[in-house]
């Protein structure tokens, strides 16, 4: 509780100022490239494989949910400031999800010879981002 009372007070002084919403957008990034690491090791240790990127998938799949989810929440219910906006949909999930990890690990996989694991991967990933982002968006209209 004493976090969120300071984020608050923290809100409220730099409301309005640009230079303290990159400050905003700087902390976002920070939390979701920690986040982005613990996920994703976390789902490499829940399948205990690593044939497949499960751990960047798990990320990317997660953080189409989240902004979906986030921005219907900001734009139904208008419950987040610019700048928590700022700080959660660019800072935070900019940096949580792994579009160029992605990239790299599909071109990895071709590059090996694994031409149908590397389609697979795109395959699952727009797949599955799509339904994430629709899933959380429509999440965000029930509440």
């Amino acid at each position: 509780m004493h976090f969120r009372k300071t984020i608050i007070i923290l809100q409220k002084i730099t409301r309005g100022c640009r230079m303290f919403r990159l400050f905003w957008i700087g902390l976002g990034g920070f939390l979701g490239a920690v986040s982005r690491y613990a996920v994703s090791g976390w789902a490499y240790r829940m399948v205990g494989s690593t044939w497949f990127p499960y751990g960047t998938i798990t990320v990317n799949v997660l953080g189409c949910l989240l902004i979906g989810f986030l921005s219907g929440m900001a734009e139904g219910r208008h419950l987040l400031s610019p700048d928590m906006r700022a700080m959660l949909l660019i800072g935070f999930l900019g940096s949580f999800t792994t579009f160029s990890t992605f990239g790299y690990e599909t071109f990895t996989l071709a590059r090996d010879g694994e031409f149908w694991v590397g389609f697979l991967n795109v395959g699952v990933h727009l797949l599955l981002g799509l339904v994430g982002v629709w899933l959380g968006f429509s999440l965000s209209r029930l509440l």
